[in-house]
């Protein structure tokens, strides 16, 4: 059957491979005999249990992860993930932040409410439009771990080389680039990500946390909750999860195996990215916002000459059918995400609209 489906350019949540919202529909009313939906059914049955163990066990394999690190399915999403990564993690009540946008200011200043923050690298001076050199960091002897965020979302950009921690645990809030590309995962203590943007709907975070820094002598006013130590100690089952978030996830993990893995899908995201990075770069009225070098294949920002201008872009490909073109409002301009799920048709069509658009608005 087919759907009259947008391109979807939202940062998240964003689009889900057609034939796993397929494969979903098809099991909505009925999973596989039960009797009922995923919604419905009890999370400490069989059935669910399955889905669960599933879900991990195909993640683990699409991302090689060891077995000493625990794989969590924690609701709250990122914002959260802001809280909990200090909460858990800050045991001498310092740790080390690298500042290159939007996202990673956020998980600072919350964790600044947790001990002290050292900010051993920016990229402020530039509007954040570059990774900083993280090579020789002035790390202190006791800080607790160093923080980034590998994607950002709004400001479009992403490391492609690892900071030098000098030992020290590295956490790294993978939300917009999760499972876009091939990870190693031993080269982190902590990996997090909200789901909606790469892997599922909205709700839930994976946490990828090594064994030796889930603690139990935490501060007595840390929730129950909000431990990491709880959902590992319950695999994720505490509380009533997420279910549905769970069972969509394990059904991405699942289409992103048969279709060869990671490295199929840096690959494939490559190409996107390329299609749309050379237009911009050809191009007399658009340009990227980032420095080469640094640019997200996930995430693309970019201007026109003008906010007005920017804003008849918005408005124009809305009407020729395109969906969620606009940049993020701290930021402004226009902004194309392009997640695992966006087929390269989309990009491709993105591209013929905003070649028309300069065509016909030549000075």
């Amino acid at each position: 059957m087919k759907y009259n489906r947008t391109y979807n350019f939202s940062a998240g949540p964003a689009m889900m491979p057609e034939p796993v919202l397929e494969e979903i529909a098809g099991e909505l009313l009925n999973y596989r005999g039960s009797g009922m939906s995923v919604m419905e059914m009890s999370h400490r049955s069989k059935v669910f249990q399955q889905i669960r163990d599933e879900a991990e066990a195909d993640l683990r394999a699409l991302m090689g992860i060891p077995d000493q690190y625990k794989v969590l399915f924690v609701q709250g999403g990122g914002t959260l993930e802001f809280a909990m990564v200090p909460m858990n993690l800050m045991r001498n009540g310092i740790a080390c932040y690298i500042e290159t946008g939007a996202w990673s200011k956020k998980a600072i200043a919350e964790a600044k409410r947790y001990g002290e923050v050292r900010i051993v690298a920016s990229s402020k001076d530039r509007n954040f439009s570059y990774i900083p050199d993280c090579s020789d960091l002035d790390i202190p002897q006791n800080a607790d771990y160093v923080y980034i965020c590998e994607n950002e979302t709004i400001n479009g950009t992403t490391f492609y080389r690892l900071p030098d921690t000098k030992g020290k645990p590295l956490v790294s809030d993978q939300s917009s680039m999760f499972l876009s590309r091939p990870c190693d995962v031993s080269k982190y203590g902590l990996i997090w990500a909200g789901v909606q943007k790469n892997v599922g709907p909205a709700g839930m975070a994976i946490v990828i946390v090594r064994e030796d820094l889930i603690s139990e002598e935490l501060d007595e006013r840390v929730p129950t909750y909000l431990r990491y130590k709880t959902h590992a100690d319950s695999d994720s089952l505490y509380n009533t999860p997420n279910c549905w978030a769970i069972y969509c996830c394990g059904k991405v993990f699942r289409y992103l195996r048969d279709m060869g893995g990671l490295e199929v899908m840096h690959q494939r995201n490559q190409e996107k990215a390329k299609l749309l990075y050379d237009f911009l770069d050809s191009s007399a009225l658009f340009s990227g916002a980032v420095v080469p070098q640094d640019r997200s294949l996930m995430n693309v920002p970019f201007v026109t000459p003008s906010k007005e201008q920017d804003a008849d872009v918005v408005a124009a490909s809305k009407a020729a059918g395109f969906d969620n073109l606009k940049g993020h409002k701290s930021v402004g301009g226009l902004r194309a995400s392009i997640y695992n799920a966006m087929p390269k048709e989309g990009v491709e069509a993105l591209v013929d609209f905003l070649r028309e658009y300069e065509s016909a608005h030549k000075a």
